[in-house]
This record gives structure tokens, sequence and C-alpha cells, in this order.
């Protein structure tokens, strides 16, 4: 469950649109809420950073009256709301902050101060998602949202599952979503249809493998989404199943968001193929980089079982020229 959820915040407008969100996730779940703020010092590299300690005393004190007003609004929903300002790299310290509080999920807007641009991410915000490993509330900057805390509403919820029960980590902050909000709760599958090596046409006993084998595979997530909506059934809400046979998973699912008109994508970090070489699969990698819907991943991977990055290491290492 969420315990303890980190809202990173740069006094920006743009920053901000992550709080209705993080409000309903917060307010399902009883969560503690933190908000941290990072004092970045402009430097150059390789050089100690001139500050002026007027300057840099004001400015502390602008960012603790700004999280605290903000905090304010936050605990008349009944939240317990604490503050936080540290120095230093934006990233390194939300992820060092995170680390060392046991933040269970870190609340994020795409964009911040710097403002928008035409990557779906800021570059500060793809460090936190690719190195934190804590789950994660992505909320696009560029997506209209009410201003007006306590009013979101999520009518309609996408939970894309591989029948393993690793991808059901996410279901307990479904549920408790989807009884909040009384939302709708697309529960979906994509079969895919295998690929085959091939130099030229397909013969019909390929054909005859590849029909088998997507009929087998229906027949068993038919199966398993009988099994997991007997558990899930509930009279506040809805359980829909979408068992989509295609080429593509993570295409289908982008296609299917526009077309069931979704309001928040929840899913796991892995599912069966669970590699420690990245922190997130294929598919949930693509709706970071490519996705334009709110997003809820729940991180599976600690830091210490996750394979270093080879960067990282020689980092580690004082390597580089």
């Amino acid at each position: 469950m969420i315990k303890h959820i980190l809202v990173p915040l740069d006094g920006s407008s743009l920053a901000e649109c992550v709080l209705p969100h993080m409000l309903a996730v917060a307010g399902s779940m009883g969560s503690k809420v933190t908000l941290l703020q990072v004092l970045e010092q402009n430097s150059i590299p390789d050089q100690t950073p001139v500050v002026d300690p007027l300057e840099w005393h004001i400015h502390k004190t602008k960012s603790n009256t700004y999280l605290t007003s903000v905090a304010e609004r936050l605990q008349g929903f009944g939240l317990s709301v604490d503050c936080a300002l540290v120095e230093g790299q934006a990233a390194d310290q939300i992820i060092a902050y995170a680390n060392i509080h046991d933040i269970d999920l870190i609340a994020l807007s795409s964009h911040g101060l710097s403002g928008l641009s035409k990557w779906n991410v800021s570059s500060v915000v793809q460090k936190i998602i690719l190195r934190s490993y804590k789950s994660i509330l992505l909320v696009r900057a560029y997506q209209p949202v009410s201003d007006e805390l306590g009013k979101l509403q999520y009518h309609r919820l996408l939970v894309p599952l591989d029948c393993s029960q690793r991808a059901e980590c996410i279901l307990p902050i479904t549920t408790n979503l989807a009884r909040q909000f009384q939302s709708q709760v697309l529960l979906t599958h994509v079969v895919s249809i295998p690929e085959m090596s091939q130099r030229g046409p397909l013969t019909q006993e390929d054909h005859a493998l590849i029909t088998k084998v997507v009929d087998r595979n229906k027949k068993e997530a038919s199966r398993y989404f009988d099994h997991l909506q007997s558990k899930l059934m509930s009279g506040s809400y809805e359980i829909q199943q979408r068992l989509i046979v295609g080429e593509h998973t993570a295409t289908i699912l982008h296609d299917m968001i526009s077309k069931e008109m979704i309001d928040l994508v929840l899913l796991t970090a892995h599912g069966f193929s669970r590699g420690k070489k990245w922190p997130h699969g294929g598919v949930t990698t693509s709706f970071i980089i490519y996705g334009s819907t709110p997003l809820i991943i729940m991180q599976d991977l600690t830091q210490e079982e996750a394979e270093k990055f080879p960067a990282e290491m020689a980092f580690q290492h004082g390597g580089g020229h």
C-alpha cells in the first residue's frame, strides 16, 4: 500500500498540475504527503558556485512560504502534509530524499519551471523515473486539469495485465480509486500474434501453428479474467474485460486509451519478463515516453535488485576522460 507520497514542486503552475491527482491517490489510500523543493545553485562545472548569502536567504524564505501555502491547501482536505527544502541538483536530491525517507510513491508533473517542450517528459523527470526505483504517479503538464483541488474525477481506469501475479500488484490502488470515484475499470489483456521467422510467405502449417497458439492464449486469458473478476467484484464500481488479439501490445493499448476515453492508466513496472537490467518493461516504458494520459506505475524492483547502468558504475569508480 502507499503510505508516504513525495511531491517535488518548483513553484511553477506546471509542476502543480500533479496536485489534484496526488490528492485523489492520497485520499483513497490515507497516505502521508511530503512536499519537497530543491534549491539549485547555478555553477560552472569544477568550480565552486558563487552565491550571494542575502539572495540565497531570501530564496529559501520564499520557497518555505510557497510550500507552506500549498500544504495548507492540501490540509484542508484532511491530508497529513509535511514540507522539506534541500539543496543540490534536482533529480539527485529527489531520489536521495525518496530513498532516505522510505517514500512509496513519487508524484511528478512531466514539466515544471523550465516550461513545456517537444519532449514528453523533462530531463529531470526522466532521471527520477529511471533511477529512483520507486512507484511513480506521472501527470502530463500539457493536458488540461482543473485548478480546483478535489474536483478531479476518474471515470474510466485502464489496467493492462499479462496474467502474471506481478502485474496484479497494481490492483489494490486500482480498487481503492475505483471505489472512491465509482469508476469503470477496464481490465485489459493483449494476446500477441507470435512472430514466425521466414524468408518467404508463411505456409499453411505456419498459419495453423499461429492460430493454435493464439487460441490457447485467449482461453487462458479468459479463464484468468473470470477468476480475477470474481475476486474484485464490487457493487460500487463496474469492471469490464478487454481481451484483444494483435501484433503489437503497446500500440493496441495506446489506441485503446483514445477510443475508450481513459482518464488514468495503472500498471506494474514489469510483468512476466521481470528483467533486472531495466527499471521498466517495454510496455511501461512506451507509456512513459509516448503516453499522453496520467499514469501510475507500481515499481516491483528495488535499487539493490536492479543491475547498475554502465554509466553509473563508471561514475562511481571515477571513470571517464
